[in-house]
């Protein structure tokens, strides 16, 4: 694998002096007969996104194909997630063997030399089928390295109450949703829950627009916040801020529905599998979440028919009626790490999750399968219906190799939190695109 410039002490050049290559010790020897010996391998999971039930999947099939070698999953935090990475991929004894990893930062860790080489297994995976811009962000120089897990197009949950109470429709174009939320918003109320650090959300503005975050010029990123086409969106994400918010502005979109159940926001935007954190007072049934007997499963699903009749959801409009916003697509890359003592084995898991059976299971929960083959897996409701028109418009952020130090430097988030504190658009942008500059060079 080819690394390229890596002068900037950050995570990626942390990443290229620690992670690189496979090494000596990288690999345990298969068998005489041509398998991997038995072994513990260790499996990475950010946040709740994956399912227990899909876990559990995933473990009894590994040890069922695997006689003899378990897997361990390890669930990790989001926040702070790019430097443990950063010290737990560049060690053969901390490493965990497969690991889920954001789609912005998979550029970073894939040219850092952090995961293994997987080219052989692209057609097996998938092949054409794999969400195109999640196999872009895991390959560098012709080669695969981290393969698409799931998308989550972001689309927007409403409280159908609260916009019958204020006499609003669901609106049709980016005007008409900005507008509304301005008529939701009252003094306990957040027409829509947007905190000032949510650049996730606030780039659909940007994109929409016309304008990015960076671009690349030859071999140089170059920031693109000050374009005519970005400062439009921008303007509109900091009148919301003052006009139609009442979400902190020192915070991020962790967890948007918790203000949403408790009355404090009528509308907030969020990947669609978001539905099952939906529990609006008048709908809880005060199951005991460890109860597992036929009434309490029968509870659950009169609450969720509940909280769904009250809730309303659709992907966030364009410029024109008809047409939808390009929101920031959400969603996680799957690697072999390239320091795994047991490569062989984490292979066998990765072809586990890209089986038809647990790829429908992705999309079952309202994930949008890394393999697109099975996205009908999702079924037609509205919930899967507003994913899809989302996706299909949905864009990454630029495919940088140190997109991560860009993330782990908060960078963004500081500069949605300026627009929300009032901040001058132009002068803020211009910084900020120094700030990208400097990060992605």
């Amino acid at each position: 694998m080819k690394i390229l410039r890596f002068a900037a002490v950050g995570v990626a050049a942390a990443l290229t002096l620690t992670a690189c290559g496979n090494g000596d010790d990288a690999a345990a020897d298969p068998t005489e007969a041509g398998t991997p010996e038995a072994a513990t391998i260790k499996l990475w999971l950010n946040g709740t996104d994956t399912p227990d039930a899909l876990r559990e999947y995933l473990t009894t099939t590994f040890e069922s194909e695997n006689p003899g070698s378990k897997l361990v999953i390890e669930e990790q935090d989001w926040n702070g997630l790019v430097p443990r990475l950063q010290t737990a991929l560049g060690s053969a004894d901390q490493t965990p063997d497969v690991v889920e990893i954001g789609n912005t930062q998979s550029p970073t860790f894939t040219y850092a030399g952090a995961f293994a080489d997987i080219t052989d297994m692209y057609d097996e995976l998938g092949g054409d089928k794999l969400l195109p811009g999640f196999v872009a962000a895991g390959s560098a120089d012709g080669s695969f390295y981290a393969a698409p897990y799931y998308s989550g197009a972001r689309a927007v949950f409403y409280n159908k109450d609260a916009f019958a109470a204020a006499g609003v429709e669901v609106p049709t174009t980016l005007a008409e949703f900005t507008e509304v939320a301005k008529k939701l918003q009252t003094d306990t109320q957040s027409g829509f829950w947007f905190p000032g650090q949510d650049w996730y959300n606030g780039a659909a503005w940007i994109y929409t627009n016309g304008g990015d975050l960076a671009v690349q010029d030859g071999d140089t990123w170059k920031g693109a916040l000050s374009s005519a086409e970005s400062i439009k969106g921008l303007e509109e994400v900091q009148d919301l801020f003052a006009t139609a918010t009442n979400a902190p502005a020192d915070s991020d979109s962790n967890e948007p529905w918790v203000p949403f159940n408790a009355g404090q926001s009528a509308m907030f935007s969020a990947p669609t599998w978001a539905r099952w954190s939906i529990d609006l007072p008048q709908c809880n049934k005060a199951v005991d979440p460890d109860d597992t007997s036929d009434e309490a499963k029968a509870l659950r699903g009169e609450q969720q028919a509940c909280n769904e009749e009250h809730t309303g959801v659709f992907p966030l409009p364009g410029l024109e009626e008809g047409s939808y916003a390009n929101g920031f697509a959400g969603g996680s890359n799957i690697a072999v790490a390239a320091k795994s003592k047991h490569p062989e084995l984490a292979k066998s898991l990765l072809r586990i999750m890209f089986t038809e059976e647990f790829q429908n299971m992705l999309g079952a929960n309202g994930l949008i399968p890394g393999n697109t083959e099975y996205a009908a897996s999702m079924g037609d409701d509205v919930y899967a219906k507003a994913a899809v028109a989302a996706a299909l418009n949905a864009k990454l952020t630029p495919a940088a190799e140190k997109w991560a130090d860009v993330e782990g430097d908060r960078i963004l988030e500081d500069f949605f939190q300026q627009l929300a504190t009032g901040a001058d658009v132009k002068e803020a942008a211009a910084e900020t695109d120094q700030l990208l500059e400097d990060a992605l060079n």
